[in-house]
């Protein structure tokens, strides 16, 4: 048709049938043209370097193992919820933010379709007894009017059976006070509590006794307190309110064997979970946390939890026992194909760690095995229900993950992940439940573990002090530097959370990337307001050769380690050694460096920290970004001030050029008033200027805390430089003193006393110099020589103080 329709544009007056017959014969000889002359062959290029495959290190196998999807590049993807009970602390961060950075190099970076599944627990033992306890205590506190002397025997009482149930614990056998003399032996109990290894021991005995001991003596302290204003007859609801609160974590225990069983209202345990589930996304999305793809609760799937746990019964893993299901180890373990505790087959048999999976509120006795583990759970009064096969009940812990994960994902998945504490015996219990209703060989594919968070190289817990929230922590740092701070550390590996770390490696790390930009950005700005140098001179020469080589092999080395189960301290110090090479080539002589290569390497460097969720502000900028305030929403502050920031800038310019070519002492005015402009003017604008080779300075844009932050650093710099530099003057000086000082004394008189004890000496010269001894012994040749020099030194030691001394007047 291309053919026929230009041959039309050129015979318009020809009918179409007898042009297309005309030109038959043309048209042949051009295929038969088109056939006789033939590409040449063609050959499939050989790889010089293969690309390196990604392996994961799988808990299943303690090895790093090849990653390899059920389906194509589909990844199937669950996550360990939390607890939702309380407020999010550094260990839900280092987990959350560690998932988040391996998540998002899976989909940002390796391009997999990832389907990320997390749950919220939000029914659990834990929610069910913080809950009644709220709620008991804040019954009470409505129902107090007054402080009255049967409201301090109450909360006396609490304390009392506080002490012996908590306290005791802790205590060596033969200081538990006898029941009845708790409030005697307290303040004995407190002295001793001062004996750091005397508490030492009590923590060995139970690692929950320092925080129980505080609760019972603020309690205490409460009670003393409330008897005296009792006394004066301070009776007001305040006080009243004020002793309950003081006591609420010793009066809960007592009101909750009381009252507990009589708290049947679901909406008393849903508001919980649901009000910290609420500040729980809160934190995640001030740490950058990306939401999953598919959230799922507990309590939206209980009907199909009901059929899991029949279909793990009917397969002959699941007993019943007074309305609890529970699943059967031993006839799992002896099947085919199965085996339980494929994480941790040696913690079997550890009871601690099977009863803390169970929770404090399960009913352990009817179990075949200790190993057994509840499916379903009998509800007890008190406790939240729904119907069963088996009577009102509620599910156990571990059957919820297996349930919502198979109802979203199906009968298997490619990658589980959570917290290493979790391994045994939760995630052990879910996989053997799950591989027992799907009657499969292998639920999970790849068991990926975060490692253990302590806080100055101990485990963090209240008991120690060293409990942080998150909000908390990001009040001391920002997001971006508690990221770095778990990316600089392997994510399986135990993280020791540090003081020194966030203000020295993070900390240098942030301030090197953020130079760099704030550099790079400045450069690129100033390129494209000066426009190309048409100038006819190559600017791709050996250096930038080495550059683009450098960018490229870090590249590959950026990818051999994320392809080496996300390791990403090594991917970092790429990166690192990259910008290191960068800012090299930016002290080019004469600042002939190609503008478009150091923007390629800037745009890079920052994709792939963005990548780890390191990034703030607008993507299409070079760089990470910089968190903005709310004030300045979508505003581009360079686009904005910078012809505004140049002019300012070549005034400067022009100002420092007059005044250094005059070398006049006078203009030395204007120098300081244009170093005033950088060092103070313009920093709380966030502006820096820095002076370069060629006399232009360098405009930046950077926050104006970073500002401030970077001037009073390099001033206290400078200040502790000084004060060194005084000191060692100082010592200096008083060095000299001493010397002259001992130049106070005259030659003649450095032998006689008082200057050596009496009757050292029997005669003197008159230069001073002793002739005998204290018996009049004439002194020996080799004695007399040695004191001649000592006279010698001292008479120029002498003069030396007699100059200093007349120089004083």
């Amino acid at each position: 048709m291309l053919v026929r329709l230009r041959l039309v544009l050129h015979h318009p007056r020809r009918p179409p049938s007898r042009l297309f017959s005309a030109h038959i014969p043309h048209l042949r000889s051009l295929g038969n043209t088109a056939m006789a002359v033939q590409q040449p062959p063609w050959t499939l290029p050989t790889q010089k370097s293969p690309e390196p495959v990604l392996k994961v290190y799988n808990s299943l196998t303690r090895t790093k193992t090849e990653f390899v999807p059920i389906n194509g590049r589909h990844v199937k993807w669950y996550n360990c919820g939390p607890t939702v009970y309380d407020s999010s602390h550094m260990g839900h961060a280092r987990n959350y933010v560690t998932q988040d950075i391996l998540r998002r190099i899976m989909t940002d970076y390796f391009r997999y379709d990832v389907h990320f599944v997390m749950n919220i627990t939000d029914i659990d033992d834990k929610i069910i007894l913080r809950a009644r306890h709220n709620h008991l205590i804040s019954n009470l506190r409505s129902e107090t009017t007054s402080l009255s002397p049967a409201l301090i025997e109450q909360v006396r009482t609490a304390w009392a059976s506080y002490v012996q149930s908590k306290v005791g614990k802790g205590l060596p056998e033969s200081e538990r006070p006898p029941s009845g003399s708790e409030e005697a032996q307290w303040p004995n109990l407190v002295q001793r509590f001062q004996d750091k290894e005397w508490r030492q021991q009590g923590l060995q005995r139970d690692e929950k006794f320092e925080m129980h001991f505080n609760a019972a003596n603020v309690t205490y302290a409460a009670l003393v307190k409330a008897e005296g204003q009792l006394k004066l007859g301070q009776t007001d609801v305040e006080h009243a309110h004020a002793l309950i609160d003081l006591a609420k974590d010793v009066l809960a225990l007592t009101l909750d064997k009381q009252f507990g069983s009589t708290v049947s209202d679901h909406t008393i345990f849903r508001s919980l979970a649901a009000f910290w589930e609420a500040d729980f996304f809160k934190d995640m999305h001030r740490l950058r946390v990306r939401d999953p793809d598919t959230l799922t609760r507990v309590t939206e799937y209980v009907p199909e939890i009901v059929s899991f746990v029949e279909g793990i019964v009917k397969n002959g893993y699941g007993y019943e026992v007074d309305g609890s299901v529970y699943f059967d180890t031993r006839a799992f373990d002896k099947a085919d194909n199965h085996s339980y505790a494929k994480l941790e087959p040696w913690s079997k048999g550890n009871r601690e760690l099977l009863e803390e999976g169970e929770g404090a509120l399960s009913v352990a006795t009817g179990r075949r095995s200790a190993a057994d583990f509840a499916l379903w759970k009998a509800s007890k009064p008190g406790e939240p229900s729904w119907p069963s096969p088996w009577g009102p009940g509620r599910p156990g812990w571990h059957i919820e993950c297996s349930v919502m994960a198979s109802a979203v994902l199906g009968d298997s998945m490619d990658i589980h992940s959570g917290g290493i504490d979790l391994a045994f015996p939760h995630h052990d219990n879910e996989m053997a439940q799950s591989e027992a209703y799907h009657d499969c060989p292998a639920w999970v594919n790849y068991f990926i573990h975060t490692g253990h968070l302590h806080i100055e190289g101990l485990k963090m817990s209240k008991s120690l002090k060293n409990f942080i929230t998150i909000d908390e922590i990001l009040q001391r740092f920002t997001a971006r530097q508690l990221r770095l701070a778990f990316l600089t550390q392997l994510w399986n590996a135990k993280v020791d959370f540090s003081e020194s770390l966030m203000t020295g490696e993070v900390r240098g790390i942030e301030i090197a990337f953020n130079n760099f930009f704030t550099n790079v950005k400045a450069l690129v700005s100033q390129a494209e307001a000066e426009g190309p140098k048409l100038d006819g001179k190559n600017r791709f020469q050996q250096p930038e050769r080495e550059l683009t080589d450098s960018l490229h092999a870090s590249q590959d080395a950026f990818r051999a380690a994320l392809c080496d189960s996300f390791n990403t301290p090594e991917a970092i110090n790429i990166l690192r050694e990259l910008v290191s090479k960068t800012n090299v080539y930016l002290k080019t002589p004469g600042g002939n460096f190609e503008i478009g290569l150091v923007r390629r390497v800037a745009r890079w460097v920052g994709d792939m920290l963005r990548m780890f969720g390191l990034g703030e502000g607008e993507t299409q900028e070079i760089g990470w970004g910089q968190e903005r305030s709310a004030d300045e929403g979508s505003i581009n502050r360079e686009e904005i001030l910078m012809p505004y920031l140049r002019t300012l800038s070549s005034f400067r310019d022009g100002v420092r050029k007059l005044a250094i070519a005059k070398g006049d002492s006078a203009l030395k005015d204007i120098l300081t008033l244009s170093d005033k402009l950088r060092d103070v003017d313009l920093v709380p604008l966030g502006v820096a200027l820095d002076d370069q080779e060629d006399g232009k300075a360098l405009v930046k844009l950077v926050s104006p805390e970073e500002l401030v932050k970077t001037r009073e650093e390099k001033r206290a710099q400078a200040e502790a430089k000084a004060a060194r530099k005084a000191a060692s003057q100082e010592a200096e000086r008083q060095k000299r003193l001493a010397a002259l000082e001992k130049g106070r004394t005259p030659p003649q008189e450095l032998f006689k006393p008082p200057n050596v004890p009496e009757g050292t000496y029997g005669s003197w010269d008159e230069a001073g110099l002793p002739l005998t001894d204290k018996e009049g012994k004439e002194l020996s040749k080799s004695a007399t020589k040695k004191l001649q020099k000592e006279i010698a030194l001292q008479k120029k030691r002498h003069e030396d103080f007699l100059e200093w001394q007349k120089q004083q007047q």
